[in-house]
């Protein structure tokens, strides 16, 4: 099964997004992480496609959406590409699930319209990142090269921070997460600004328990057993905050619990979707 291809303009920006499912199916919205993009969601959505009208943002200078151009990737600005998106194709209630970045846009959209989110998923994020994790992030970013000369060179450097994934799955990331230059090389679709920003220590990491704290809808948090991004006393601190929550660890998974144990997943994530 493919998805729909679907182009929409909000607040003066293109965006690109999928589309699984029945389009009168009740609506469910997955958010990817930071250099993430729509059709990393694939083997999660087309078995959920079922049930739900299953819609993959390609966030602001991620995948195929466009760049911001004065550099705005404040989480707070995501958030609200986010409400205009489900505005446009979300009437009513929706299901919300994002991944780490993503869950950090659905932390502030969920806060700022708990009448919106029938139900949300977060993965393996919380209000704050563990230091260990961040850390990481940006040493990893700091060896990521801007050209490469083939897929097969960047799938060497994604399965170097990626190893449980399948082959299978990884390959499919690598081979929607690349564009090619003028060069005949290649690139990453994500904005080099990003890349930037996170080197230079001026990407927006604000601080979102007091957002966390306005959401009143049913919430499953997801960390995978080995992650250094939601530590498990950030992890307490969420269950304690929100009204109304649920904690799942997934073993032998790290940060990228959807890709690292997928089937595991897509089970929990399901159950407590469609109960």
């Amino acid at each position: 099964m493919e998805p729909r291809d679907g182009e929409i303009v909000l607040g003066g920006l293109r965006f690109r997004y999928v589309e699984w499912g029945d389009s009168g199916a009740p609506p469910l919205v997955l958010l990817h992480g930071f250099t993430g993009h729509a059709r990393s969601w694939d083997h999660v959505a087309e078995p959920l496609a079922d049930r739900f009208r299953v819609l993959a943002l390609d966030q602001r200078g991620h995948g195929d959406s466009d760049r911001a151009p004065d550099g705005d990737y404040r989480i707070a600005s995501m958030a609200r590409d986010l409400a205009a998106f489900a505005d446009a194709l979300c009437p009513g209630r929706f299901a919300l699930v994002g991944l780490s970045m993503g869950g950090r846009v659905a932390i502030v959209y969920a806060g700022a319209h708990p009448d919106r989110v029938e139900r949300l998923v977060l993965v393996d994020i919380g209000p704050e990142i563990a230091p260990d994790g961040l850390a990481r992030i940006r040493t990893t970013v700091l060896n990521v090269p801007e050209e490469l000369t083939s897929e097969e060179q960047a799938y060497r450097l994604l399965r170097a921070g990626a190893p449980r994934y399948s082959e299978a799955l990884l390959r499919h990331r690598v081979k929607h997460s690349l564009k090619q230059l003028p060069t005949g090389k290649l690139t990453w679709k994500y904005d080099k600004v990003l890349r930037d920003q996170t080197r230079e220590r001026t990407r927006d990491i604000p601080n979102l328990w007091p957002d966390l704290a306005r959401i009143t809808r049913p919430t499953l948090i997801i960390r995978g057993a080995e992650s250094d991004v939601l530590s498990p006393e950030i992890a307490k601190r969420m269950l304690e905050t929100l009204k109304d929550a649920r904690l799942i660890e997934i073993s032998d998974a790290g940060h990228t619990v959807p890709g690292d144990q997928p089937k595991a997943f897509i089970k929990v994530v399901r159950a407590f979707l469609a109960p």
